[in-house]
Order: C-alpha cells, then sequence, then structure tokens
C-alpha cells in the first residue's frame, strides 16, 4: 500500500482502523440483488481504486441460478464483454464475521463510453433521485427485512425450522413479537448486532415475526436512499453469513412454507423540502396534499411496478388472504392489512409505509419503484380515493397476480421506460421471462403425486 493513498478520505480512514487487512471483496450487486464480484488481496486495493476492476457485462442480468440470459443482448452478443467497475466512494466496509482479517467494497459498472451502466439497479435508483433533487426534494428512507433461520438440513427436501438454541425443540408455534424468542437466539442477534455496529448499518430493531423461527430487522431512517439500499444490501449479507456460522440458514425467501407467514421488504418514505420541511407532515384528520398524491402515484404504478416487488416466481405465493400482506393498492392509517400503510406517528414524522415487496426483491430496484410512484403521483396530483377503516380484506377485492402477467405489465409499460430506462426495462424483463420459461419446464413433485399412476 502506497503511502500516498489515493482512496476516498472515509475509505482511507476505514483502512486505517484495519492494519492486518488481508483481503478485501469487491462486490457488484446484480439484478436479483445476488452479490457478485471478485476477491483480493490488500495490496491490490489501491491499483483498484486507480483502476477499477474488469467484470463481464453479463453479471448484471444474470439470472438466479447463475446463468447468463442471452435475451438480454449482455452476453454472446456483444462477445460477453468486460466492463469496468469502479468501487462506490464510501463503502468500504470491515467484514468482522471473516476468520481472516477482511473488509467489502461495493462497485458500480461502466458502460462502453465510460459512463455509468444505466441498467445497473443502483444507477437506476439514482437516476429517480436526480429527479427529486432537479424539484428541489429529498427522499427519506428506512427499510424493514424479514427473513427465516431455518436448519440447514432439508427434511425430504423441504426447508425445517432450527432446533430452538434454548430448548433444543424443533420451533413449531407462533409467537408475533414474542421476547422470549429474541432471548433464545440472543447469539444470533447479538453477534448482527456487532457486525452492524462495525460495518455502520444502522439496525435498531429487532423482532420476532409472525412464524416460527421468522424475524424482522429494522433499518433507520436516511435521507441518503442510496446509502439506505446499501445498508439494506450489505445487512442482507451479515444477517446470511452470520446464521452460517452458527449452523443455521437464512433465507429471504418470499414464501418457504405454505402454511406460515411470507416474508416482505417494507419501504417506509417521506419526503423533505428544500428547507427540510416534511412534505407529508399531517394528521389522519387533515392528510396533506402530497401525502395523498404520492399515494395515489403508488397505485397508479403499482401493476406496472409489480415486477420489481415480487421478482420470482415464489414471490406470488405470499400474495395470500388474512397474512398482513396486501392483495390491492388500498391504503389507510394505522392499518396493516392495507397496501400504503400510514404508519402512527407524530404530525412531522408522517410517511407511508409500502408493503407490497417481498424480501427476495432487489432493494435497490424496491426503493426506486416506490420513489418513481411517489414521484409521479406529486407532480400530476393524483387521488388515491378515500383512505380504508378496518379490515382491508373484506371491504376490497383482491387482485389476482401472476408471474407471467406481472411480466407482460412490465415488458409493455410506458411508465417503467420513462422512469428507469428503456434498456433496464428490457434487461431486467427479459431476465425474468427466461427465468420464468426456465421454471415451467420443471417437473413438480405435485405432478408425480398426482398423474403419475392415475393417469
Amino acid at each position: 500500500m502506497s503511502e500516498q493513498s489515493t482512496l476516498p478520505p472515509a475509505d482511507a480512514d476505514t483502512l486505517k482502523a484495519l492494519p492486518n487487512l488481508e483481503l478485501i471483496d469487491l462486490i457488484l450487486p446484480d439484478m436479483n440483488g445476488l452479490l457478485r464480484g471478485k476477491r483480493i488481496t490488500a495490496d491490490a486495493l489501491e491499483k483498484v481504486y486507480e483502476n477499477g476492476v474488469c467484470l463481464p457485462m453479463s453479471l448484471i442480468g444474470t439470472d438466479i441460478t447463475g446463468n447468463t440470459v442471452e435475451e438480454t443482448g449482455l452476453g454472446y452478443d456483444i462477445g460477453d464483454e468486460d466492463r469496468v467497475c469502479r468501487p462506490i466512494p464510501g463503502t468500504l466496509r470491515p467484514v468482522p464475521w471473516s476468520p481472516r482479517p477482511m473488509a467489502q467494497l461495493l462497485l458500480q459498472m461502466e458502460d462502453a463510453q465510460a459512463g455509468l451502466f444505466a441498467a445497473n439497479p443502483r444507477e437506476v435508483l439514482k437516476r429517480v433521485l436526480e429527479r427529486y433533487a432537479a424539484r428541489g426534494l429529498k427522499p427519506v428512507v428506512a427499510v424493514e427485512l424479514e427473513f427465516y433461520l431455518l436448519d440447514k438440513q432439508l427434511k425430504h427436501g423441504r426447508p425445517q425450522t432450527t432446533l430452538n438454541p434454548n430448548t433444543g425443540t424443533r420451533n413449531a408455534s407462533t409467537q408475533v413479537y414474542y421476547m422470549d424468542d429474541l432471548d433464545d437466539y440472543r447469539g444470533f442477534t447479538d453477534a448482527l448486532a456487532a457486525a452492524c455496529k462495525a460495518q455502520g448499518i444502522p439496525a435498531d430493531t429487532a423482532v420476532a415475526e409472525y412464524a416460527p423461527g421468522q424475524f424482522e430487522i429494522n433499518l433507520k431512517h436516511r435521507d441518503d436512499a442510496l446509502l439506505a439500499c446499501d445498508d439494506a444490501i450489505c445487512l442482507k449479507r451479515a444477517i446470511k453469513a452470520i446464521a452460517q456460522q452458527q449452523g443455521m440458514q437464512a433465507s429471504f425467501m418470499a414464501k418457504p412454507f405454505v402454511d406460515q407467514a411470507g416474508s416482505g421488504l417494507h419501504v417506509h418514505a417521506s419526503v423533505l423540502d428544500e428547507h427540510g420541511n416534511n412534505l407529508f407532515a399531517s394528521t389522519p384528520d387533515a392528510p396533506a396534499a402530497a401525502l395523498k398524491h404520492a399515494i395515489g402515484g403508488l397505485q397508479r404504478s403499482a401493476d406496472d411496478a409489480l415486477l420489481m416487488f415480487a421478482p420470482h416466481a415464489n414471490s406470488y405465493r405470499r400474495y395470500v388472504l388474512n397474512a398482513f400482506v396486501p392483495l390491492n393498492d388500498c391504503w389507510g392509517f394505522n392499518n396493516r392489512t392495507v397496501a400504503m400503510r400510514v404508519p402512527h406517528s407524530d404530525a412531522d414524522n408522517t410517511r407511508i409505509e409500502h408493503r407490497i415487496a417481498g424480501a427476495d426483491a432487489n432493494p435497490y430496484l424496491v426503493v426506486a419503484a416506490v420513489l418513481a410512484g411517489m414521484l409521479h403521483g406529486i407532480e400530476n396530483g393524483l387521488d388515491p380515493g378515500p383512505a380504508i377503516v378496518g379490515n382491508a380484506y373484506e371491504q376490497t377485492e383482491a387482485k389476482q397476480v401472476h408471474w407471467r402477467k406481472s411480466i407482460e405489465a412490465f415488458l409493455a409499460s410506458d411508465f417503467v421506460a420513462q422512469q428507469f430506462g428503456e434498456q433496464f426495462r428490457h434487461v431486467f424483463g427479459q431476465q425474468k421471462l427466461k427465468e420464468m420459461h426456465s421454471f415451467e419446464t420443471l417437473v413438480s413433485d405435485i405432478e408425480y403425486d398426482w398423474y403419475l399412476r392415475s393417469v
């Protein structure tokens, strides 16, 4: 490492705090939010900051199994070209769970003209934020992630809950917000809290959720949506790594168990004006016009953007009745049966909790879709209709949502092309179309059970 470092100040300070650093993971989140990249030795870090590192452009659009989706045009059509990927300043963080001194660093991919690749999920979000900035506005965002802690051993090819670390018995009960569950898994939550502190991830709340072995970690609000999503990406990696170290598997699958609650990715969002005032500040008796318009925009864009909230085949298993999962685009105050909830708070902290996305979705794309929908509503003065009071499942008609229809709506959407770019619409849409076609060729266990002998 040279004495005159070329690292950005924040990363140089992190490096100084890691004098025995040996390895660095260079991380590029793909369309699915999977972390791809390279591992380098510490003495190569300066060179990466100076020159970047080359990675195949096709990595951004690989499918969930890691295969290149040729229909995106990023594979053989361009000779599977490399693109320069450069560090994102301020994202160098230690990896405290590693047995060797290690750090990680997020990358951003360039295009053929040395600009940033427009279909990169982080860049998609960045362009949405630029439209807010052009109007003198700044979103404030927080991400909540639900997940399951599972046994590493499958049973008949299916997941099973973990053995409770305290009792030694298999988790089977549902005790929502149960403090004993947090105590029983304190070894995990304490290790995760320490990792978050070391990485600067602002995690402030852990709760036992509405299923055995299901937990939720809440991140604090940030007025930098990019950083809020960086935190979410890093948090998911920490959760998975620490669970593995403790003999468990953490899963953000949207619906791992048919008879238990699914896992969501909830986004809390408000908007500040140029003076730092919350445009949504209001009370349920007199909701602010901007709050209602933002919700109206989320309603109008919900179908077009559903693929960004529910990107996988399993995502659609989560949308079932009476499971605290929104089945349409209704809204309300302090009501967990609606899609767009305005949580209980003082007037100054009024915000929208967007509850549609599953935990399996890419945080950058979810937040991009939420913020784009909100801005669309604010700019066009859209009306969300009356707020739902009471049980939304009984008062509204559930939408029938399907993976194929979501893909078709996404690929045909002018809203998606205008808000996120035609290249992103093509790459993400073709990736999901290929995944769907591959999924539909598989023969499931139930087909053997139903048809092998009977027909």
